[in-house]
């Protein structure tokens, strides 16, 4: 039996009261919103502890689309929360990434017959660096992964999957490298919504260690394009559009200040002291100081030593 749920109120966990000034920013606190008739999206809380991604479902007419498996604990509760809601199959299951806080659920899916889906250039990244991951965590971790079996995705597309049968409308697309060099969005044009994945974050969520920042600019300049109302990020708060303005500002003021550092012969050491984008903390909350890996990634990228 199907129990809708009150847009953006209903299934609301509230695990605390935090953020900074702005109050906007809740990182303690799982809610989960209805976007628009159907269309869900899970914004999951990062503190006291960082539990997985951002997690969306669509509800079409005969069955069920996720965004994002996440961790197989999150899984779970999100089939649970499926469950509550509806009866259909869940048919499909859109990994946006490899990275394991978006793709290793995928067995608890997999379990229930869902087809697990990716961009074709992800698929390299699932058998090698992924691997080695889900290897790991099911040592670290024999509770949540040591019954479960590594599933990577059983069905790629290159550049442009659709699902559509008359009531919803998803448009998987791969752009190009961004956070990783399989990164791949879920558009829904009939209601102006994009999930991103982690191709656009909101707020200190940006890790470039698979990245290419240049082609990542180019992708999010490409997203700009787009009719876009509504922003459904991997990380972060739902926002519209000005969000992809604010990820790509950072990445070009970032870029252009390592080289400009590099060309003036400065040290990697003197960046991290000295570097200092009041914009980005503003956004995230942040000193732009503390993504340390980001500064150590794009000063490689560019040539630095």
């Amino acid at each position: 039996m199907k129990r809708t749920l009150v847009p953006f109120l209903t299934l609301t966990v509230i695990l605390g009261v935090a953020g900074w000034s702005s109050g906007w920013f809740v990182p303690t606190e799982t809610k989960i919103h209805e976007l628009a008739p159907g269309v869900y999206f899970r914004k999951i809380l990062t503190k006291p502890e960082f539990i997985g991604c951002n997690q969306g479902w669509v509800e079409f007419k005969d069955f069920v689309l996720v965004i994002d498996a996440n961790f197989p604990n999150q899984a779970e509760k999100v089939v649970e929360l499926i469950r509550e809601q509806t009866d259909k199959p869940i048919r499909y299951v859109f990994d946006t990434h490899y990275h394991g806080d978006h793709a290793d659920g995928n067995a608890i899916y997999a379990a229930n017959g869902s087809i697990v889906v990716a961009s074709e250039n992800s698929k390299p990244l699932f058998e090698t660096n992924g691997a080695q991951w889900f290897a790991s965590q099911q040592k670290e971790k024999p509770d949540e992964y040591g019954k479960l079996d590594l599933t990577p995705p059983s069905l790629y597309f290159p550049h442009r999957m659709v699902i559509d049968d008359g009531t919803q409308r998803v448009e998987l697309l791969h752009l190009g490298h961004a956070h990783t060099a399989g990164d791949a969005v879920a558009w829904l044009p009939k209601h102006g919504i994009l999930f991103t994945g982690d191709a656009c974050v909101n707020g200190q969520f940006n890790y470039t260690g698979d990245s290419n920042t240049a082609s990542w600019i180019r992708v999010l300049s490409e997203l700009q394009k787009m009719p876009i109302k509504l922003i459904a990020p991997g990380h972060g708060e739902t926002s519209d559009i000005t969000l992809i303005e604010k990820q790509k500002r950072y990445f070009v003021e970032l870029r252009a200040y390592i080289q400009q550092a590099i060309d003036d012969g400065k040290t990697l050491e003197q960046v991290k002291e000295q570097i200092d984008f009041p914009f980005y903390k503003e956004w995230t909350g942040v000193d732009v100081k503390e993504n340390v890996e980001n500064l150590e990634f794009v000063w490689k990228e560019l040539g630095g030593e």
